[in-house]
């Protein structure tokens, strides 16, 4: 179920605020609980498999939590066992095949990938890493805990929720009109990025990919990648913004997940700004115990290597990401031997290399083939492939122009700033209920599209 559905617009959330708000305090986390597994099952009707493996990481992190802060002398003990089950079951069903062919096997059976695993294999070893160093405390009750993992809100493509984070919320839920009103605006902000610019400008990817790479101009190739970039970003941030509108009108704190990314000026800042979530938990659980920076030059550019590296397998089991993580990586080493700086200084000169870096860096995320990969770099400078159809960029900005521009628009603080401008609440109201309406009537018509973050 998509929060950009009608099934959800129109019968869940409804459904479910009702409820929530009607009931006592000792009884919603019972109600999130219930819907939260309506929510999962309801988006895993074709694979339930992955219903038993969510349920069995909930009961198995929250057993090990228990036994690692009662234990304390087996507690490591514990906390390797839960990395290692957690771990393996990511590698099981999204990196077996990868390595099967990598040594030139092919499995007889298809593992269909568990939604949301990537998202909440790593919230389960939070938490595990979190008790074992004294960060937290054990959950005690089981139903708190399944309701931190499983909330419908983000459960399926986060953010990356840390327990110290809730833990409050989930015996205590402060739920007042301010926070209902905030959370009813982020949600409905969210759900405008993506059902109108986002599910829009999709539509000129798939285009330019039943068309065939190698059969585009140079323009219609920039123009393609500036288009999938947009996409991205506001499929992904507009999600997340809806999460965390849900989560206040919940009572609960989520984290926010993007701040305004496409306005750095070295993919190092882009990469403080973009998925934050994501990027604080390998640099709490990875890069740091590594040894992060403290020990020499040579251990930290290795460090940060083995970090890119990771996070771009964490996206996908193709050798793509792998080299997309290995792109990333290069360009920020070179920002934090010398460029960075430079860039910081001169900060038009970074926001020009960064329009041209953001969109190259998402065309290799994007293309999972290696040879299609090629194909489409070369089209980026008019080599390779034959341009069958002449003036094919004037025909789509034509159709996407308008798109283009308020998506470059809508990735600066300019629109955001203008609304935080109307003090009459009942303007916000009628501009928010307009694109609500709006949203809601881009749905209908059938620009509906899966959320891109799902697949991983």
């Amino acid at each position: 179920m998509l929060f950009s559905s009608m099934e959800f617009l129109v019968w869940f959330l409804p459904c479910f605020i009702l409820i929530y708000y009607l009931l006592p305090n000792r009884y919603k986390n019972l109600c999130i609980l219930i819907f939260s597994l309506v929510f999962y099952m309801y988006g895993c009707i074709s694979n339930p498999i992955s219903i038993l493996l969510f349920a069995g990481s909930i009961v198995l992190t929250f057993g090990l939590g228990r036994l690692i802060e009662d234990k304390k002398g087996n507690g490591k003990a514990w906390l390797v066992l839960g990395i290692l089950i957690q771990v393996g079951m990511l590698f099981l069903y999204k990196y077996l095949g990868f390595f099967a062919g990598v040594f030139g096997k092919q499995l007889s059976i298809r593992l269909l990938l568990p939604l949301g695993i990537s998202f909440y294999t790593f919230q389960s070893l939070s938490y595990l890493i979190d008790v074992y160093r004294g960060t937290v405390s054990a959950e005690k009750s089981l139903l708190r805990f399944a309701v931190y993992m499983g909330m419908f809100p983000q459960v399926i493509s986060g953010p990356i929720v840390r327990y110290e984070t809730v833990k409050k919320q989930l015996s205590h839920k402060d739920i007042t009109k301010e926070g209902i009103i905030k959370g009813a605006e982020l949600f409905v902000l969210g759900l405008g990025l993506k059902a109108i610019l986002a599910n829009r400008l999709s539509g000129m990817w798939s285009n330019i990919e039943a068309i065939g790479y190698q059969s585009i101009s140079t323009p219609l190739a920039w123009m393609g990648i500036i288009a999938y970039s947009l996409q991205l970003y506001f499929d992904f941030s507009g999600y997340s913004m809806m999460a965390v509108g849900l989560g206040k009108m919940m009572g609960f704190k989520l984290p926010n997940n993007f701040n305004y990314p496409y306005i750095s000026v070295t993919m190092t800042e882009f990469w403080r700004r973009w998925h934050i979530t994501l990027g604080s938990w390998f640099k709490d659980y990875l890069y740091i115990p590594l040894g992060g920076n403290r020990k020499g030059v040579g251990r930290t550019y290795l460090n940060l290597l083995v970090v890119w590296l990771l996070t771009g397998f964490w996206h996908g089991a193709s050798w793509t990401f792998l080299a997309w993580g290995l792109f990333l990586f290069l360009i920020i080493a070179n920002e934090k031997l010398w460029l960075g700086k430079v860039l910081n200084e001169h900060r038009a000169m970074g926001h020009i290399y960064m329009i041209v870096l953001i969109p190259l860096s998402w065309m290799i995320f994007a293309i999972t083939d290696i040879n299609e990969l090629l194909t489409y770099a070369g089209r980026l400078i008019g080599i390779g492939g034959v341009n069958v159809f002449h003036g094919d960029w004037q025909k789509y900005l034509s159709q996407f122009g308008l798109f283009l521009g308020a998506g470059v628009l809508f990735s600066t603080r300019i629109p955001r700033a203008l609304f935080e401008m109307i003090k009459n609440k009942y303007v916000k109201g009628a501009v928010l209920i307009v694109l609500f309406g709006a949203s809601l009537y881009m749905i209908y018509k059938g620009a509906n599209d899966p959320f891109m973050y799902f697949q991983f």
